[in-house]
């Protein structure tokens, strides 16, 4: 049998977990199942180079449920993912896959939710833990998780981890599991600090590197750059009304932004919403399962907001903002085309950030290709296209066309004119706010008021590395996002070095317990008994209540606004 027929029950899963993925329409595994699916089985630790929308969920979520022992009701396998979002996400993978496995017990262990809920799923005995690394270790403190017994541990988006300052914690973590463990490491990239992960704590891994190329085939990536008298809302508005597409994402780099281009599109007739940090939990769950029942057709996100969105139904990203590096860029375009299905990518791009796209392209290794905005006649010859198809669609479908032609006689005007006269004025009704006819002598200014935007966006800038923690005294964790171009809040909170906390812990409590993006976060200056962090102005004071509650290290960081402050505090 040839690698393209492999099935997975040739990769030596059992019958439980083949009519789990029967069931989920699975026929026929991808590259990374194949080769590490029989690794995982086999005992073997894995270093798998995969980006999102690969297939690795399933790659290790299988083999390690086949491994566990579901009658032992104590913690087996630990999974670290780096955002809540993504716990859950896993957390309803193994459950899925494990239906038919009486005795499975999963748990996710995250910010944003109750501690006495975990207690409790804690003390059911799961042997299934994931959870993102602060949430954990704080278990692991309290020791209401012990890792005593676990046989398998699981580092999924490593390269997240790094990038969100959490790679100490994973470290932390690891240390706390028995030496004998199996270990599996996926990853986007390989960095240095990602290899030296991998270098301490893996046994001989099997290495799986996954093509990028190979990867990106089932994406069509292409670039338009921002001139010729056109603002980004017109071009969003023109590109969406000739691409083809069941669902779309729309990334944008500031939650502001999210819901101004939200605005803008509903005011052009488009189906959208916004998807930012500032949302709730249960708001954030209804927009999703608008977007993925057909209710929502465009989501307006942020990549905060939208790591771990895994929607089958969108086929189109457009990068209305440029991402901050080539990694981001991996990971908004792996919203679409995911494990094999056919997606398109559209990235818009200023020519002062020619560096980025140069960068992204060289980093990997990717053809992204130069695009025009639609032409007046594409744009025209795009509506007519869709308006035939609604007049073929009512044709083929409506059985009660006599009692209309009927009423066609009684609807004619005084002046005697022909029934063709008589279409082409319903027809000119009927085209609603986008015109059927432009003349060429109408050209942009026409297009221009037509797709109007009644609200200007501003953005920021970005930088190639993106934002990183540092255990420096004095910190600028996003110098893009300083109180020099934006007004700032100063907060106190009562922890500081003599309590071993750093910079990065503060992040981390940031960005996964409350969920707010580090642009939103200015200078960190640590001291002896607290610490002094900059937020930008109108955060959610539900929000803040919920993060002054938040504990790091076992401690509560108690956050308290300062009404007054010396200016020259952090500089």
């Amino acid at each position: 049998m040839s690698k393209l027929e492999l099935s997975f029950f040739d990769l030596g899963l059992n019958k439980n977990i083949l009519k789990a993925l029967s069931d989920l329409g699975y026929v026929k595994p991808f590259f990374i199942q194949e080769k590490c699916i029989p690794y995982l089985l086999n005992g073997h630790d894995v270093l798998g180079l995969a980006q999102t929308g690969s297939g690795k969920t399933a790659a290790f979520i299988l083999p390690l449920l086949q491994n566990i022992n579901p009658t032992l009701c104590f913690p087996q396998v630990l999974i670290l993912a780096p955002t809540r979002e993504l716990s859950m996400q896993l957390r309803d993978v193994c459950l899925n896959f494990s239906k038919y496995i009486q005795g499975v017990n999963v748990v996710s262990l995250h910010g944003g939710q109750s501690y006495n809920i975990q207690f409790r799923s804690l003390k059911k005995g799961p042997q299934i833990v994931v959870g993102t690394p602060g949430r954990l270790l704080d278990h692991l403190n309290r020791a209401t998780l012990t890792l005593l017994k676990l046989h398998s541990v699981v580092i999924d988006e490593a390269d997240e981890m790094l990038r969100m300052g959490f790679i100490e914690d994973v470290r932390s973590i690891i240390f706390k599991a028995p030496k004998n463990r199996q270990t599996a490491l996926f990853s986007a990239t390989f960095p240095k600090e990602i290899r030296s992960i991998a270098r301490q704590f893996m046994n001989h891994p099997k290495e799986i590197y996954l093509d990028n190329e190979k990867i990106s085939t089932t994406i069509k990536q292409d670039y338009w750059v921002v001139s010729g008298g056109f603002h980004k809302n017109d071009a969003l508005v023109r590109f969406l009304e000739v691409e083809i597409f069941d669902a779309a994402i729309v990334f944008v780099r500031t939650k502001g932004a999210t819901i101004e281009v939200s605005d803008m599109l509903e005011k052009n007739g488009y189906n959208s919403a916004a998807l930012n940090g500032d949302m709730n939990q249960v708001m954030r769950q209804q927009t999703l399962e608008r977007l993925k029942s057909g209710q929502l057709d465009i989501l307006i996100a942020t990549d905060v907001a939208a790591r771990g969105l895994d929607v089958d139904r969108v086929t189109l990203v457009i990068n209305y903002d440029a991402p901050v590096n080539f990694l981001s860029y991996i990971h908004r375009i792996g919203r679409t085309g995911r494990a094999g299905r056919i997606g398109r990518s559209l990235l818009f791009i200023r020519h002062s950030e020619y560096r980025l796209l140069r960068y992204i392209k060289k980093s990997v290794n990717l053809n992204i290709s130069k695009v025009q905005i639609p032409s007046l006649l594409v744009l025209i010859n795009s509506r007519l296209t869709k308006f035939s198809a609604q007049v073929e669609h009512v044709l083929a479908n409506s059985t009660d066309l006599d009692k209309y032609r009927v009423l066609l006689y009684k609807i004619k005007p005084q002046n005697n004119f022909d029934m063709e006269t008589l279409a082409a004025i319903l027809l000119k009704m009927a085209q609603g706010g986008r015109s059927l006819v432009l003349s060429a002598d109408q050209g942009q200014q026409h297009i221009e008021s037509e797709f109007k935007n009644n609200s200007k966006i501003h953005h920021g800038r970005f930088s190639l590395t993106g934002p990183r923690g540092s255990n420096k005294e004095c910190s600028s964790l996003s110098r893009r996002s300083t109180s020099r171009n934006r007004s700032m809040d100063l907060y106190r909170i009562d922890l500081g070095r003599d309590d071993g906390l750093s910079v990065r812990h503060i992040v981390g409590a940031i960005a996964n317990e409350c969920d707010i993006s580090s642009r939103h976060i200015g200078h960190i200056r640590m001291f002896s008994s607290y610490s002094i962090v900059e937020l930008s102005k109108g955060i959610p004071s539900s929000t803040l209540l919920h993060f002054s509650k938040v504990r790091v290290l076992n401690k509560t960081m108690n956050i308290k606004l300062l009404e007054r402050v010396d200016k020259d505090i952090c500089v």
